[in-house]
């Protein structure tokens, strides 16, 4: 399975905001966007005007970096987010990405980043309605549950304990004392990420 190895902070610095790929230690002065509020590498700190074209890549990079997916599934995403006409694409397409398994998990405040989310599941920690799954990026529905293992709980339990701040919006029911947590209906766009420009994303694949 294709994943990403080199360091998180390099892509915070890349797209100029905080990601929260570390977790914690995002929250704290050790940020590395933090101390360096410019992108990595020897030209990091030139300032030159972006094209449009270059805007739209950006934008695509960040949300793809912030839910930490690759370019073919992300493509697949968009192209699912497309076919549909009730919604409109941009909102759409945020709205699967936040339906992943990984990212609910993360969103619920039961570990503090969607990287840790992603190899617990992978471990078999989290079930979803009673039933063991393993796959990040599994499609939550409205309704069903998610939960921690019986064998696992001391460590989700750990976890949420460490965690500086619980990711629980509005359109999710968390319930941390007993480790469960369940999306009650698909999130509005006001109830998203103000900062993320999805036209720019949708002009992108327009192209």
């Amino acid at each position: 399975m294709a994943r990403y190895t080199d360091s998180v902070c390099t892509l915070c610095r890349s797209e100029g905001v905080k990601l929260f790929l570390k977790g914690s230690r995002c929250y704290t002065t050790k940020c590395a966007i933090e101390r360096r509020r410019y992108g990595p590498g020897q030209h990091g700190q030139d300032r030159k005007k972006q094209s449009e074209y270059a805007l739209q890549l950006r934008e695509k990079q960040k949300v793809r970096r912030f839910y930490m997916v690759l370019e073919r599934p992300f493509a697949a995403y968009y192209a699912e987010a497309n076919a549909q006409k009730k919604v409109p694409t941009g909102l759409r397409l945020l709205q699967l990405l936040e339906q992943r398994f990984d990212n609910l998990v993360y969103r619920a405040g039961l570990v503090p980043s969607r990287k840790q989310a992603r190899q617990l599941i992978l471990h078999g920690h989290f079930t979803v309605n009673g039933k063991k799954v393993t796959i990040p990026s599994y499609k939550i529905k409205p309704g069903e549950v998610m939960s921690v293992r019986d064998g696992s709980k001391k460590l989700i339990k750990e976890l949420v304990e460490a965690n500086p701040v619980a990711q629980q919006p509005n359109w999710m029911q968390s319930d941390l004392e007993n480790l469960k947590a369940s999306m009650i209906n698909l999130p509005a766009r006001e109830d998203l990420d103000q900062t993320i420009k999805e036209a720019l994303i949708v002009e992108y694949y327009s192209r």
